[in-house]
Formats: C-alpha cells, sequence, structure tokens
C-alpha cells in the first residue's frame, strides 16, 4: 500500500536508471516539455489519466501508483530550508545575490506584483562554448499584479 507520493517519485527514479531512461524520452511520450514532465515525475506537478497512464507504463507502475500521479501534490521538492546539494545551492545563491535586484528591475517594468510561478515555464539546453559548455536556462512568468480594493 503506497502512502505517500514521495514513494511513487521513489519508483520512478529507480525504474529510470534500472531502463536506462532520459526525461526527453520520457516527455516525448506523454507530449510535454522535459522540464515539466520531470518536475511532474519528480512529484510536483499532476498528470491527467493519459499522462499517468502512460508513465505507469514507461515505468511499469501498479495502478495505485497510476492513481496517485493524478493526485495534486503537495509542492516544494527541497528537503531544507538552504540546500545542501551544490547544484541546487547555486540556484538559490544566484536567488541570494540577485534577487534583489530582479525584484527592483521587475518592479519598475511592469509595476507592483509578482511573476507567476503558475503561468510559468522553463527551458534548460546546452549551450556550446570553447571555455566550457554552459547552462543556457530561460524562465518565463506571466506578471500578477496587486490589485487595489
Amino acid at each position: 500500500m503506497i502512502t505517500d507520493r514521495s514513494e511513487v517519485t521513489a519508483m520512478i527514479r529507480a525504474a529510470k536508471v534500472r531502463k536506462g531512461l532520459k526525461w526527453v524520452d520520457v516527455a516525448e511520450a506523454i507530449g510535454r516539455s522535459k522540464e515539466w514532465t520531470t518536475a511532474a515525475c519528480l512529484g510536483q506537478m499532476t498528470f491527467d489519466k493519459a499522462q499517468a497512464e502512460t508513465i505507469g507504463g514507461i515505468f511499469e507502475l501498479s495502478d495505485e501508483a497510476v492513481a496517485w500521479l493524478q493526485i495534486v501534490p503537495h509542492k516544494g521538492s527541497l528537503p531544507t530550508a538552504v540546500p545542501t546539494d551544490p547544484l541546487i545551492y547555486r540556484w538559490y545563491e544566484m536567488v541570494n545575490v540577485y534577487g534583489t535586484t530582479i525584484k527592483e528591475l521587475i518592479h519598475e517594468e511592469f509595476g507592483d506584483g509578482i511573476m507567476s510561478a503558475i503561468d510559468f515555464s522553463l527551458d534548460l539546453t546546452r549551450e556550446s562554448n570553447p571555455a566550457g559548455d554552459r547552462v543556457h536556462a530561460v524562465i518565463s512568468g506571466k506578471f500578477l499584479p496587486y490589485k487595489s480594493y
């Protein structure tokens, strides 16, 4: 009996390693981006029935696990307030260093509001560079202004 979505995430990760799968191939199977699909497989998004069944087939999941893929998850994937994984920590560091700058520039351009993480897209690609390949990250979120009432 499965009692938590994290158990399904562990099953997916184990099957991915066992089968030698790539996230981009899983994404192609359900017709979504590799970024969204990976987040969903790691327990941060909700699959619809057809997507969940496809994911279940790819990772050889039980019907119960497929049902869990269709339940809205508890969002937030970091195990600690300050991340300890070096790659995730560098993103945290970027927000620590540039967060106030990003906030200032968004407010100057758009006004008082926020950038949505709900109406949002992320695209990660490899950028060739003679000095060493680079991670090219593009994030796009809808601006949501605060309302006066």
